[in-house]
């Protein structure tokens, strides 16, 4: 009633005269006359918007539902309020448009695993577009994609083999894994043991060649007196024996009588 209209911060005035558009004004206190005049104030800070969830195709034909919210602002009070009778409206289908248009070039799986990438093609898609609606969208992001129950429940059943498939080859993989090693293992074990038993029978054999060169040795360092005592014992033995008859060579016999134990012997039976 008196004319005095306060603009609040971050808001635009627009004055009307006698209900037509006459000038827009900044945020503070500014006076109009009374029943001729009024002042509009229009919000220019940023708001966010939630748009509801609607179907969208892909492109194999999976009908899928999407969720958005975003930011936008007021950039031009004077086209958000006289050129659209609900700029937030125009700019809420614009959005739901460009994301059926980008959505419906992609197959479910991209859809659903490229949702920042699908962002930034609807940003950049809107671009300055929303400029008529006097609006500007700052930020649109995609909260959700659901694929209907149908196909939701088929993606789980192919979860569920592709689970079940790995796990059939990782235990196939193990138990190849598992008779390699026990064969590794057994043809080790039967190295091992072919090693050992040749090896002790190289040091038996070592053994047997060490002894009989060391008898040999001995034998050659012996001079001829060591075997008359050899056979010295032998015949004593063979004298207190029930022996009858004894083979000897020629040379043995002619020998004999050299040594005077034996003679002796000989003479006494």
């Amino acid at each position: 009633m008196l004319g005095i209209k306060i603009v609040q911060q971050n808001c635009r005035g627009l004055v009307e005269t006698l209900g037509k558009y006459r000038k827009s004004v900044e945020a503070g206190i500014h006076f109009y006359i009374p029943l001729v005049q009024r002042v509009r104030s229009v919000n220019l800070a940023m708001r966010p918007l939630q748009l509801s969830q609607y179907s969208v195709i892909t492109k194999d034909n999976a009908d899928i539902k999407a969720s958005v919210t975003l930011n936008y602002h007021v950039t031009d009070a004077k086209k958000y309020t006289y050129e659209n009778t609900d700029s937030v409206e125009s700019m809420s289908q614009l959005v739901r448009g460009h994301l059926r248009d980008i959505i419906g070039r992609l197959d479910l799986t991209d859809a659903l695993g490229s949702t920042s990438k699908i962002n930034a093609d609807l940003a950049a898609a809107i671009g300055d577009l929303t400029n008529v609606y006097g609006i500007n969208v700052d930020r649109v992001n995609i909260d959700e994609l659901t694929p209907s129950v149908a196909i939701q429940e088929a993606m789980d059943k192919q979860l569920t083999a592709d689970r079940e498939r790995i796990a059939t080859i990782a235990q196939a993989q193990g138990q190849a894994q598992n008779i390699k090693l026990t064969t590794d293992a057994q043809n080790r074990a039967l190295i091992e043991t072919a090693q050992a038993q040749a090896q002790a029978t190289k040091t038996r054999a070592d053994a047997e060649s060490y002894r009989i060169n060391k008898i040999q040795t001995s034998l050659e360092n012996v001079n001829g007196n060591y075997f008359k005592d050899q056979s010295i014992h032998a015949f004593e033995g063979l004298a207190s024996s029930n022996t009858n008859l004894v083979v000897l060579s020629k040379d043995e016999i002619t020998t004999l009588g050299q040594v005077p134990v034996i003679k002796k012997m000989l003479d006494q039976k």
